[in-house]
């Protein structure tokens, strides 16, 4: 496949593909070969001005249409989805490097998100309560916000795209969806499917370019009614700022720091195996990538010897060649930083077990990397990493894992290994995250809520949950 095959990046505002009004924002670049893409339209104002009023129209009609109507399309998007795996995927996987096997199961999760919300938007109960004087009705309905703005990253480029985009639609509301301009061809699948499903007009709309001009300007849009957010904590506290001075409601999915508490009594066959998949899944750029492995003392040692070995062994390469475990970093920004805070640990006396530099000079790949003994002070063990790096320290009881499991104000994904009931229940209710993951590192399934706390943001998209966030419950009296 060359680079002129590639899906060819445009906005999408009123049911209608455009180049943006503005030009160009970027070229695209497959962060395993270097190879150009393609390059990202920037949105004008008018471009934005337009998707707003589009979003608005639409919402009128889409709103009112019924749940059983909504549901066949969104159903049908999902069959679309699942027919295109194979195209979507190898796009996905050339724009943001992942293994081809990842960008395929992606591919799947977002289509089965389309699936349960076409189930949810039928079941979106209101309720009638009864009445405190004879001759009166009361009840509460449930209604969609209205047009909604997602801005969505590049390290998920559809299945972020699909929780808020199919949970919104669901709900009655309409959307303008801003994807990360490093990866804009998923979404414009999304989009594809949609339309070619029977989606009204207006009722997504994709818009891309200059990240902070788009969420700027459509933020302080009248139309828009709710913002939601994947991405870091900087720039998610910026955008609630901005949605506050017009009162708009908001969801903040941010970033984490993950600690895995293991216990010495851990199947240490398991708990490695589990830690190598889960650490360099998506080349640890997950935002409940597991990070700070907090190892029983005296276990420490050959979990230490044994994680390091197996990380040494991951084969490393471009996401579309066979066997492939774990491709490049998305982009070159992340090479460097990644870069920085391994030097940076290193310097402060932490030991590099494994890995620590670069792969070669083309494309971005970086060494599956442990870092042992780094102390707090080394920037790694308080900033996210986003990046395939894992560090380990010790802990001598349970309260001491408690203390270096929250040390940092980050809250949305947490792990235990061991064999103990007693221990993953205790430790279940004690691990302050959004999720807790016992003898596993997946925190996030579409029928349960997903959601930080403290820094890590607000709100929930998955389960019922994610379908309430776009809806506000209206209070009806009626007295005949």
């Amino acid at each position: 496949m060359s680079a002129s095959d590639h899906l060819r990046a445009q906005l999408f505002i009123a049911g209608q593909w455009r180049d943006g009004g503005a030009g160009t924002v970027n070229d695209l670049i497959n962060p395993a070969t270097d190879e150009v893409l393609g390059s990202t339209p920037r949105a004008s104002v008018q471009d934005l001005d337009d998707a707003a009023n589009a979003a608005d129209k639409a919402f009128r009609g889409w709103s009112r249409t019924s749940a059983v109507e909504r549901s066949a399309i969104l159903n049908k998007t999902a069959a679309l989805l699942r027919e295109r795996t194979e195209s979507i995927a190898r796009e996905l996987t050339r724009e943001q490097g992942k293994p081809l096997a990842e960008a395929e199961l992606e591919v799947a999760l977002s289509a089965e998100t389309f699936e349960w919300f076409a189930a949810e938007a039928l079941r979106s109960y209101g309720r009638t309560m009864p009445a405190r004087f004879s001759g009166q009705r009361q009840m509460v309905i449930n209604q969609p916000l209205g047009p909604v703005l997602a801005l969505t990253p590049w390290n998920f480029p559809i299945l972020l795209p699909a929780r808020k985009i199919a949970a919104a639609l669901a709900a009655g509301c309409t959307v303008i969806s801003k994807p990360a301009e490093e990866t804009p061809s998923p979404t414009v699948a999304i989009a594809r499917a949609l339309h070619d499903a029977g989606l009204p007009a207006g009722a997504l709309n994709v818009v891309l370019g200059v990240p902070s001009e788009i969420s700027r300007h459509l933020i302080a849009a009248k139309a828009i009614r709710k913002i939601s957010f994947t991405g870091s904590t900087t720039v998610g506290r910026h955008l609630a700022g901005l949605a506050a001075q017009y009162a708009k409601p908001s969801t903040m999915e941010l970033g984490g720091h993950a600690p895995v508490v293991i216990f010495a009594d851990a199947d240490l066959d398991k708990t490695v195996a589990a830690c190598v998949a889960g650490k360099t899944r998506n080349a640890g750029q997950v935002c409940t990538s597991p990070t700070r492995f907090i190892v029983h003392e005296s276990i420490r040692d050959e979990f230490v010897a044994r994680f390091g070995q197996a990380m040494s062994e991951l084969k490393v390469g471009e996401g579309l060649d066979p066997g492939v475990q774990m491709g490049p970093l998305a982009n070159s920004r992340r090479l460097v930083a990644v870069g920085e805070l391994v030097d940076d640990a290193a310097a402060q006396g932490a030991e590099i077990v494994t890995g620590g530099n670069r792969i070669g000079t083309t494309g971005n790949f970086f060494q599956p990397t442990l870092i042992a003994d780094a102390p707090i002070t080394a920037r790694a063990m308080n900033e996210e990493p986003f990046g395939p790096v894992a560090l380990v320290n010790s802990f001598t009881d349970v309260e001491d894992a408690l203390a270096q499991a929250h040390r940092l104000d980050v809250g949305l994904a947490g792990y235990v290994f061991t064999q103990s009931a007693d221990t993953a229940m205790a430790m279940g209710e004690e691990l302050q995250a959004g999720g807790i993951g016992i003898n596993s590192f997946s925190v996030s399934s579409i029928e349960a809520p997903f959601g930080g706390l403290k820094d890590s943001g607000y709100g929930y998209e998955g389960g019922y949950e994610g379908l309430d966030g776009y809806q506000h419950h209206k209070y009806i009296n009626h007295v005949a």
